[in-house]
């Protein structure tokens, strides 16, 4: 266990490291970004002119294509003659574009909650199970999202699928069974790494349901009986063994005094006439046998 441990915990500070550098690396970048204007040419530039020449002339009906919102959940990406505008993902409130030379895509920044589809897995003892999950995540950087991926939801979609095979593969039936929450955390922790240069956080991963074959449910259910059978007969064994052994205590203590034989038939008597029994079997003592048998 604690070898366990010692392995986690350097997967954590090594997925921070690696988050580390990737967050230098986005720093790096930054002036580049925010210098997008100065990289668009003097045809760029005539072309921003322009528009706001062409703006200007058409007031105030053209202020209406000028002025966006972004909710308070939402960020803005603007595009100008195809590069990302400086200062990054705006909002939310108000903002401005250039109707002809700018463009925008809105990313919505709350918590994205999907199913991953049933999936056939083959365990590591070659056992055909059935799982699904859920995956909780959010856009981290709207940037990112917009600039480094095509379809950041359908990719993280997909590489969920993936991550969950490739997890339950390595995993036995009783681990999958017993160790969902290792397994969800072994999940969250592959998909945060990969989609971090995405600019996703994968927030929670759950397991929903293990599906067994139906064979393989009965022939559990039968080796989960005959177990409870099994520890049933050894049960009643073990009270037989310790009945005998108070019966011989008794029988002992019952030889060292000939009237606590008496005393017991006279017990049973009185048990017998409880229960209005018309016919009552005194049992004649031993003792009295004795004499006869030494003759």
């Amino acid at each position: 266990m604690e070898d366990g441990r010692e392995t986690a915990a350097m997967r954590e500070q090594a997925r921070k490291d690696r988050q580390i550098d990737r967050w230098c690396h986005t720093i790096d970048d930054t002036p580049a970004l925010e210098n997008t204007d100065s990289d668009i040419g003097l045809c760029g530039w005539i072309l921003v002119l322009f528009s706001i020449l062409l703006t200007l002339l058409t007031l105030p009906l053209s202020i209406w294509m000028c002025i966006k919102i972004v909710k308070e959940y939402e960020r803005a990406i603007i595009f100008r003659l195809g590069r990302i505008l400086r200062g990054g993902a705006k909002g939310p409130g108000l903002f401005f574009i250039l109707p002809c030379t700018d463009s925008f895509i809105n990313v919505d920044m709350r918590t994205i909650t999907f199913d991953i589809p049933p999936q056939e897995v083959l365990t590591k003892d070659s056992v055909t199970v059935s799982v699904d999950g859920v995956v909780y995540y959010r856009v981290q950087n709207a940037t990112l999202a917009v600039a480094n991926i095509t379809n950041a939801d359908a990719a993280t979609r997909l590489l969920a699928q993936t991550t969950l095979r490739n997890v339950l593969g390595t995993k036995n039936l009783s681990e999958i069974l017993s160790d969902r929450e290792e397994i969800a955390h072994s999940m969250q922790s592959s998909l945060d790494d990969a989609t971090d240069d995405w600019g996703i956080k994968v927030e929670r991963v759950e397991i929903k349901d293990v599906k067994l074959p139906l064979q393989l449910q009965r022939a559990m259910a039968a080796e989960a009986e005959a177990s409870r059978e099994a520890r049933a007969k050894v049960i009643a064994a073990e009270g037989e063994m310790n009945a005998s052994r108070a019966l011989k205590e008794a029988s002992l203590v019952i030889a060292e005094s000939p009237s606590a034989l008496q005393l017991r038939y006279l017990q049973t008597l009185n048990t017998i006439a409880a229960e209005k029994n018309s016919t009552i079997i005194f049992p004649l003592p031993i003792d009295m046998m004795q004499s006869f048998l030494k003759h």
